[in-house]
């Protein structure tokens, strides 16, 4: 059986959230089936690691991912179509896959992320399996209706559109996957679509892990608590998130730990973002090596989204890391977990600096925490028994259930 795995971003290596999904989800298919690779590559130093995809995948195609979300604006405006798939949009990239899918005789296409179910040729017979991740639609509604002016209408629009597109899919596909059971029921409820399935994300525990030997440990760490905050920082959720957190909920955390600090890590900060660096002992380091070295020097994680959908991997990696972990309800929603166990889960910023002080000026509550995270994650989160349902949705068999080593 011969799969082709569609996905928008090259699925290598996993180093931010969509990415750590498509990874692990083509890693587990490639122990079970022959599988076939097609995707953009947005990020030029993705290209280093072509090598290590072609190593596992039957073949590759690849393609840049050239086109200016601007200018893919203007053509969706023209075309009447969601922005988010014509900026995904390739004649080129059709070609080959429909090509592909000839000579490769694919039995199952899987793909990741809706602005490549275009991809998908007409006359395909077999079988369609789709992971939508999060209800897009929904989060692009809820972009359109906090905002005002021209950008909130341009994201009620691609809400509206990217709704109608979503139920097409899903009336195609065999399946339709989002990373959560909440996500899975939002979208039954607004598309009224079956076939809709949960496979939830995980945790590789031996990559994050506080023993593992490979963390170099944080150099010129700053002296006093520190805060955390890591991800895509281009990323409007994210944006908001830390602007909302160093602007309203550090004045009282330094009101009670007057030397605390709030890293704010990950690549490609925006000129918002940046503009944060000293905001009430904030700071902004762009992109860093390791977040590991970052997480195992925290003495707090915050993930203070106000706009999230499904499962956050920062969350899942913090609690990996055993370190106390301070979420938003956005952000913790999709993560099965115990609030005031597990994790605290706080609502605004003036609770989110309540929590936090409080987090902080009791050191042993703190490691309870983070490791009560630890076991948790480990005995939920394990990507092997989150992928296992995949088997009969794709119509794979497990090779360990024949005896076979992977």
């Amino acid at each position: 059986m011969s799969i082709l795995f569609l996905a928008h971003r090259m699925p290598w290596p996993p180093d931010r959230g969509d990415k750590i999904r498509s990874y692990h989800m083509l890693r587990w298919m490639t122990e079970r089936a022959p599988v076939h690779v097609a995707a953009f590559v947005d990020q030029l130093d993705d290209w280093q690691h072509e090598e290590s995809l072609k190593a596992v995948a039957q073949s590759t195609v690849l393609e840049p991912r050239l086109r200016p979300m601007w200018k893919a604006g203007l053509r969706a405006l023209a075309m009447r179509r969601p922005v988010s798939l014509v900026a995904f949009d390739s004649p080129t990239m059709r070609r080959k896959i429909n090509l592909l899918v000839k000579r490769a005789r694919i039995q199952t296409i899987h793909i990741f992320s809706s602005q490549m179910a275009q991809y998908v040729p007409k006359s395909f017979q077999g079988r369609v399996v789709m992971d939508f991740g999060d209800v897009d639609s929904a989060k692009f509604e809820r972009y359109g209706h906090e905002g005002g002016g021209p950008m909130g209408w341009i994201n009620r629009r691609e809400g509206k559109l990217l709704a109608d597109v979503e139920k097409r899919i899903a009336r195609r596909a065999d399946a339709s996957l989002f990373v959560s059971e909440a996500e899975a029921a939002l979208f039954r409820e607004r598309s009224g679509a079956g076939r809709v399935h949960a496979i939830g994300n995980g945790i590789d525990f031996s990559t994050f892990d506080p023993a593992n030997p490979d963390i170099v440990p944080l150099v010129d760490r700053p002296e006093g608590p520190l805060i955390l905050f890591t991800g895509q920082m281009d990323y409007r959720p994210n944006i908001e998130a830390v602007a909302d957190f160093a602007r309203n909920a550090m004045p009282a955390i330094r009101t009670a730990h007057p030397a605390a600090r709030f890293a704010i890590v990950g690549r490609a900060p925006s000129a918002e973002v940046r503009a944060l660096d000293g905001c009430h002992g904030s700071f902004v380091t762009g992109e860093v090596p390791d977040t590991r070295s970052w997480l195992a020097a925290a003495d707090l994680v915050v993930a203070p989204l106000r706009i999230a959908r499904g499962v956050q991997n920062k969350v899942l990696e913090a609690m990996a890391m055993a370190r106390p972990v301070l979420a938003s309800g956005a952000a913790f929603e999709g993560i099965d977990a115990v609030s005031g166990e597990h994790l605290m889960v706080a609502d605004g910023a003036a609770q989110e600096a309540e929590m936090a002080s409080a987090l902080l000026s009791d050191p042993a509550r703190a490691t309870r925490m983070g490791q009560a995270a630890r076991h948790h994650v480990m005995t939920h989160y394990d990507w092997g028994s989150q992928l296992a349902p995949l088997g009969p949705i794709l119509g794979i068999s497990d090779p360990a259930a024949n005896g076979a080593s992977l």
